[in-house]
């Protein structure tokens, strides 16, 4: 589920005008490119902990 899927249309843009008030539209780019890389190494390191308890499951058996 998506963090902004309860958001109505209205809010969505109220949210939007303040990140750039907040950030400024230069900085937004860099925001976003930073935030799906931290979204990337997170699912990356979620994949290795999930493959790391499986190898421990199976050499305990």
């Amino acid at each position: 589920m998506s963090l902004l899927a309860f958001l109505s249309g209205n809010e969505l843009i109220w949210v939007i005008v303040l990140a750039l008030v907040v950030f400024g539209g230069s900085q937004l780019p860099k925001l976003a490119r930073n935030l799906g890389r931290a979204q990337k190494e997170l699912q990356k390191g979620l994949a290795e902990g999930a493959t790391d308890a499986d190898r421990a499951e199976d050499s305990s058996d």
